[in-house]
């Protein structure tokens, strides 16, 4: 405005009319700039997510791949341990049991998945084989120029990619030593199903060795060809030793292409070269990389071209948004006039609004003050709630210690027993131990009217490092003499001495009595009654498993098994599982239950796994 109240002047049109050719060309050079960038910030981005695509599938097929391996590597282990195997080595092997091998070699191979299994001797001549009746069996043929053959035979182990000389067909192989030396036991694993899976999928993925040399690929004409030049004497070595049959060796048509990592240009064949994304990683436990090729052509075209268009139309949108800004401008400075007269009339509305609002706000936080007052009072009643919740299951806990204590009562009466037996026939040591199992077991019943006490006054379960070979020790102490009396194979995995779990020790002692009483029970009626106990390390966890071949739980009562006062029993309380279950989640675990197969029932406790330093203290 000036002094005068009267609107100031507005530039000449003739300016803005004289500038405008040169307005279109600066903004016609600014769409072209920004088409170009945004085409380039695309391709990047483009290639970034491809780069991560990549990378997610090269880490689920080397866990596929690892998977697969992992399965056959405890095979030949396995079989070498076999006496049957080790008899057949020896000279003058008996026919019937040479041929009975044979046939169950053949039934292992067929249910594992392994291409073929045989057993070699010392000398290296191969006596029998899973394909003994087939018209190329291994029977008789000499592997002792095989390096997975001596390396096993010198080392315990070895294991070698190559080409079969009978089969003609690439696998890997794997070997072991028999523990009296008299041969080795060999499993060959062939990838011809992962490699039609991942043609199956579209990917390009190979799988080469240190060398470089591909040894598994989508691509079957990319098999034993190389990465990188193979020298001389490493050709003739492989050569020598039948490694890769008669293959040339020659390299992979993949050339780099310049100014771009990663990125490879694919040629060779009869189609034309393609631009692919270079990715690889290693294999656990293993020398070899797998590699995917991820084709970039199409993919980064199609990004190009959408960056480019997206930032021309924002340009173009940007300068037709500032030419309407600037065409705004002359009707802005009108209405300034009359926005300035409305203004003290929207202040006053602001004010008597603000007071409005203060009023608000003060109710609110007078709301506030009493909602956080309720809430207080809520969690007292809460934890008064709680209590009394603990109160009235202290009685269901009490219940069940005559059914907990029963269990160290009964071992002691038996060693008790046997104590008296051992000292009239001077067996003094024998009985010294017994004894010494006795005072243990007391320790345990007090412990457990102890736990009564804690959980009366509010006690919450221990976590602290325990070993839990102790703990399977003294649970092992309570069943293995009825087990023994009632004919009962008890198949007990002995966990490592430096393995520690978090919890609380003699109250897992009595969730491990607890499932092992109960799967004795399971079996009691079977033919050919069986409970198994394993270890099972997990990462951070460690998961012991109870199972029996028992007539197992039907499913639907499965879930319910851990309720108190459920049991399935004519004289059961109902209440071993759901305590059990209370316990194990107390240290922090789980406890749950599942079919066996063929028939029985496997509960599955499920604890955190102790440090390396607890696990040496707690030891």
């Amino acid at each position: 405005m000036t002094e005068a109240g009267q609107p100031a002047p507005e530039p000449p049109a003739s300016s803005f009319r004289s500038a405008r050719p040169w307005l279109w060309l600066a903004a016609l050079a600014a769409m072209l700039a920004a088409a170009w960038a945004g085409a380039r910030v695309a391709e990047r981005s483009a290639l970034a997510d491809l780069g991560r695509a990549a990378q997610s599938t090269l880490a689920l097929q080397v866990g596929a791949l690892r998977a697969e391996m992992q399965r056959q590597t405890a095979l030949p282990r396995a079989l070498a341990a076999d006496p049957e195997i080790a008899a057949i080595l020896r000279p003058e092997a008996d026919p019937a049991l040479l041929a009975r091998v044979n046939a169950r070699l053949a039934e292992v191979a067929a249910a594992t998945g392994a291409a073929v299994i045989y057993a070699v001797r010392a000398d290296g001549v191969t006596v029998a084989a899973s394909n003994a009746g087939a018209a190329r069996s291994f029977i008789g043929q000499n592997y002792a120029f095989r390096p997975y053959f001596r390396r096993a035979m010198a080392e315990g182990a070895g294991s070698q990619f190559a080409l079969g000389t009978v089969s003609g067909r690439p696998g890997f192989y794997l070997a072991r030593r028999l523990a009296d030396g008299s041969g080795v036991v060999v499993v060959k694993i062939e990838f011809d199903a992962v490699e039609a899976g991942w043609r199956e999928t579209g990917e390009s993925l190979f799988m080469a060795d240190g060398r470089g040399i591909v040894l598994v690929a989508s691509e079957p004409d990319w098999r034993f060809r190389a990465l990188r030049p193979v020298p001389p004497e490493e050709q003739a070595r492989i050569r020598e030793s039948l490694e890769f049959g008669g293959a040339p060796l020659d390299a992979l048509p993949l050339h780099p292409v310049a100014g771009e990592a990663d990125v490879v240009r694919v040629g060779g064949g009869g189609l034309p070269a393609w631009r692919a994304l270079l990715h690889d990683a290693a294999v656990p436990d293993t020398e070899w990389r797998l590699h995917a090729l991820t084709p970039v052509g199409p993919a980064i075209g199609r990004e190009r071209l959408q960056g480019a268009v997206i930032a021309l139309l924002a340009t173009g949108l940007a300068g037709l948004g500032l030419a309407t800004l600037l065409g705004r401008r002359a009707r802005t400075r009108a209405r300034l006039r009359e926005a300035a007269a409305r203004r003290a009339e929207l202040e006053a509305r602001v004010a008597e609004r603000t007071r409005a609002l203060s009023e608000a706000n003060r109710r609110l936080r007078a709301e506030a003050e009493e909602r956080a007052r309720a809430e207080a009072e809520r969690e007292r009643l809460g934890r008064e709630l709680a209590q009394a919740g603990r109160l009235a299951a202290l009685g269901q806990f009490a219940a069940s210690m005559a059914h907990e204590i029963n269990q160290p009562l009964a071992a002691i009466r038996s060693y008790a027993d046997n104590t008296a037996i051992l000292v009239r026939r001077g067996r003094v040591e024998d009985a010294a131990e017994n004894v010494g199992a006795i005072g243990r077991l007391t320790d345990r019943i007090g412990t457990l009217t102890r736990q009564l006490k804690g959980f009366a006054r509010r006690a919450s379960g221990r976590r602290e490092p325990v070993a839990l070979a102790e703990i399977v020790r003294n649970s092992l102490e309570l069943v293995e003499g009825r087990a023994a009396a009632s004919g009962i194979a008890l198949a007990v995995g002995t966990p490592p001495a430096d393995l520690a779990v978090l919890g609380d020790g003699p109250r897992l002692e009595q969730v491990l009595v607890n499932l092992l009483q109960n799967a004795l029970d399971a079996v009691a009626a079977c033919p050919e009654p069986r409970v198994a106990f394993a270890i099972r390390e997990e990462g951070g966890r460690v998961a012991v498993e109870v199972a029996d071949n028992g007539c197992g739980i039907p499913e639907a009562q499965r879930a319910q098994v851990f309720d108190a006062f459920f049991t399935t029993k004519s004289d059961g309380l109902g209440l071993g599982l759901a305590i059990a279950r209370g316990i194990v989640e107390d240290c922090g675990g789980t406890l749950t239950a599942r079919g066996n197969e063929p028939a029985g029932t496997i509960f599955r406790m499920e604890l955190a796994r102790a440090t390396a330093q607890a696990a040496e203290s707690a030891a």
